[in-house]
């Protein structure tokens, strides 16, 4: 058997596994399988597919996210993941949802490490409603419950995890010290030690004697009371003494068994706080680097958003409805590599191909009367190709029209000593000296009448007549 062959049966051996704890309700160890088979086998498609349903099953919607929009860029066709992401698609309510659902944690969070630990309880309680399966936030409600004592709420919270996930080694763990903080730990045992004390016995356990003899009434009678005097007589004499004795040794070594588990008892304590202390400390710095993660320039859940409607788009060779998208995409956040590698493409493909229509968009807002998203899509055009005076012009042009002078002189300013030989100078230095009267104080500024508004023909049309009604792209 060749080495690919063995590694590809090792693979399928973990998927199945990853099943199996699946079926059972076992999702951590169902997902750390489902890991091994991907690190053999990066396009086994049925085990991502598997792992994201696993990880949108325990909440974590950006993860699951991850891992279907991968599995599309390795298989296109007849891919599960394409129902997946489609039914996701269909309601962006749910992910606006999942988003503020996120952003609400994160306050709680903060509001944890601030020692508002009510405030806390209360957004936890919200977030858990609106996502009963979102774990971190039932770990942290048991944490705080915890903090504050609260052992039965804390249990109540850890609970709910083990029902979706029943090895998770987090919720375990602390159960474990909310059983030893109520007692529930010794009644467990008791029980236990109680169901083998109380065995019925059964036919095995009967020593059956030798031999036997039997006797008449009255031997019985006389045997009977013979042997009760006897035995008053040794109890009295031989056995009273020796019980008495052993009470007292008894009394006291139970004295002393006390006396050694309430010390033990109070060392327990002692380590319990300290373990509480750090598991604290160990939840500050996962969240944290959640909160990182999830809140630097906009979620990861909108931006996964933001790029599974982008690669829709794509598929439906919709390159205008990809490019209205492109404003509010930053790959940057991407952590995985073949993730950030469709991102980056993606950005690629539209920096190149995507430009003119980005500024045509940029274009027909200004017509449209929508400023702001026009200034916007035109923003994006100078992020991508900076060196463009046509696009600053007519930003200049816009905060005019918006009455926002002190704006359009910057733009047109620039415009005209750093593109002198730009057809665009000239129309800068009219602009500028239309709007002299405007700059020279704020008061005149408030007080004179608006400029008449200038429309995009007076302007960008200008551009486009220049450039011969072509909508051809300045050369740099």
């Amino acid at each position: 058997m060749d080495q690919l062959k063995k590694i590809r049966l090792a693979a399928n051996g973990f998927y199945n596994l990853g099943l199996e704890r699946a079926k059972i309700r076992d999702l951590t160890g169902a997902a750390e399988a489902l890991k091994k088979c991907l690190m053999l086998n990066k396009y086994h498609i049925d085990a991502r597919n598997l792992l994201g349903l696993i990880y949108y099953e325990m909440g974590e919607v950006s993860d699951a996210l991850v891992q279907w929009v991968i599995s599309m860029n390795f298989k296109e066709q007849d891919n599960r993941a394409d129902y997946y992401l489609d039914q996701i698609q269909r309601k962006p309510e749910r992910l606006d949802a999942v988003s503020q659902n996120v952003k609400r944690y994160n306050q709680a969070l903060a509001q944890a490490q601030a020692g508002d630990d009510d405030l806390a309880v209360l957004q936890l309680t919200k977030v858990v409603e609106v996502n009963p399966n979102f774990i971190k936030a039932h770990l942290l409600l048991a944490v705080l419950y915890m903090s504050r004592g609260t052992y039965a709420k804390a249990g109540k919270s850890l609970l709910k995890v083990l029902k979706i996930d029943k090895n998770n080694p987090k919720a375990s763990w602390y159960m474990s010290i909310v059983k030893a903080k109520t007692g529930r730990a010794d009644v467990e045992r008791r029980k236990l030690k109680n169901a083998f004390s109380h065995k019925k016995m059964q036919d095995d356990d009967v020593i059956i004697p030798p031999s036997y003899k039997e006797n008449t009434g009255w031997q019985s009678i006389l045997n009977i009371v013979a042997g009760l005097a006897l035995g008053a007589m040794v109890i009295f004499f031989l056995v009273m003494p020796t019980k008495i004795k052993a009470l007292n040794n008894e009394h006291n070594q139970e004295i002393l068994k006390y006396e050694e588990k309430l010390n033990q008892r109070n060392e327990e304590i002692d380590s319990l706080n300290g373990q509480m202390e750090q598991a604290n400390s160990d939840k500050e710095t996962a969240e944290q680097k959640l909160d990182e993660a999830l809140n630097s320039n906009d979620s990861q859940v909108n931006q996964y958003a933001v790029l599974v409607k982008m690669l829709q788009a794509y598929r439906n060779d919709d390159l205008t409805g990809a490019v209205t998208l492109y404003p509010g995409f930053n790959p940057s956040i991407f952590t995985d590599e073949t993730v950030l590698q469709i991102a980056n493409g993606i950005k690629q493909d539209i920096e190149t191909n995507g430009y003119q229509t980005l500024e045509d968009l940029a274009y027909t807002m200004w017509s449209a009367g929508r400023m702001d998203e026009a200034l916007n899509y035109y923003n994006t055009c100078l992020t991508i190709r900076p060196q463009n005076p046509k696009v600053i012009f007519s930003m200049g042009m816009i905060y005019r029209s918006k009455q926002d002078y002190a704006k359009a002189v910057e733009l047109f300013t620039q415009v005209s000593t750093q593109y002198g030989d730009s057809e665009y100078a000239e129309k800068s230095r009219n602009q500028l000296t239309e709007l002299a009267p405007y700059v020279q104080s704020a008061s005149q500024q408030q007080a004179e009448p608006a400029a008449e508004e200038t429309q995009p023909e007076e302007g960008e049309a200008e551009a486009r007549e220049a450039d011969g009604g072509q909508g051809e792209e300045l050369q740099q």
